[in-house]
């Protein structure tokens, strides 16, 4: 694997490092703020100058981003839960910024998947010995929206519509389990249906991930044999949308029988085009938060961000 990546792997000398980091958090409130100041001093130990970019509200991130590339940071590091580093990741399309993850949120995702440490003064350690691979991401193009990026995954029809739908105080309060009762309630309620269009083959689906990472909100693996070095998305199709179906589904999901389950259907692309068959809206959400709905096309931007990633991980 590392043959096939190798000329990714862009040489670095990272020594002045910017971190955008989310006070909200949930792994930076209270007392847990000491991990992202533990995460600092790691660094400095280390010979590095590090400089705080907190955010003040919503959206500041990607600006932040954009700020640290203006005054010539050769690191940038995101500290809060995926949607943090989505916001930052949105700033800096294009840059050849070397960036980064601090997990602190609710959710890793990205830090579960590649190995990473979920709490930033440990994954600073790690950071050190990472190495920055020049990869591709998600885009989404939706109808009457700005193009929105994305690292790890685009969520269609029924997760989507559980995230837009997610009491954000219940979710400062259980954390994932938000997500559950969010879950919950959606049980019974009709679920809107959309046309999934992949190399000319139209499937028709309740809900589509398509997936740059294996790992699915933490706790899961839906998709198996995707990785971010890729430059295309495993694209996981539910086409049944009973919910006696979705009981089976779940359960292929943790026996690891998924691409064996009827009413599933597991493509490779790195384009698709999404489009609502009914009145019922189809959101769309992007690692992690709800960014509008139906139609649009999701595809691969390749060669679009440089990511520091554990040796493990871009060694394959």
């Amino acid at each position: 694997m590392l043959d096939s990546i190798g000329s990714k792997i862009i040489p670095h000398s990272l020594q002045r490092i910017a971190i955008v980091f989310n006070p909200s958090a949930g792994g930076l409130i209270g007392s847990k703020r000491a991990r992202l100041d533990a995460a600092v001093a790691c660094f400095r130990r280390a010979g590095r100058e590090v400089e705080l970019l907190p955010t003040t509200g919503p959206n500041m991130a990607g600006n932040l981003g954009r700020e640290a590339i203006e005054r010539g940071f050769d690191l940038l590091l995101a500290a809060g839960g995926d949607g943090t580093i989505n916001e930052v990741l949105n700033g800096i399309i294009g840059s050849k910024i070397v960036f980064g993850a601090l997990p602190a949120g609710t959710a890793n995702v990205l830090a579960n998947e590649i190995g990473l440490s979920g709490r930033p003064d440990r994954a600073a350690a790690e950071l050190l010995e990472a190495v920055p691979v020049r990869i591709g991401v998600g885009v989404a193009d939706l109808t009457g929206q700005p193009r929105r990026h994305f690292l790890l995954m685009a969520g269609v029809g029924l997760d989507a519509r559980i995230v837009h739908e997610l009491d954000l105080d219940l979710k400062k309060k259980l954390g994932k389990l938000a997500y559950w009762h969010g879950g919950f309630r959606q049980i019974g309620r009709h679920k809107g249906r959309f046309r999934v269009t992949v190399d000319g083959i139209d499937r028709i689906a309740s809900f589509a991930l398509l997936t740059r990472v294996r790992n699915y909100g933490g706790d899961f693996e839906i998709a198996r044999n995707v990785r971010l070095t890729d430059d295309d998305f495993e694209i996981v199709i539910f086409e049944r949308h009973g919910w006696k179906d979705y009981v089976r589904f779940f359960a292929a999901v943790v026996m690891n029988s998924l691409s064996r389950t009827y009413g599933v259907s597991i493509v490779r692309n790195s384009h698709a085009v999404l489009t609502p068959v009914s009145d019922t809206p189809v959101h769309v959400q992007l690692d992690g938060e709800a960014i509008g709905l139906l139609p649009g096309t999701i595809s691969v931007l390749p060669d679009a961000v440089t990511l520091l990633l554990p040796k493990r991980y871009a060694e394959g």
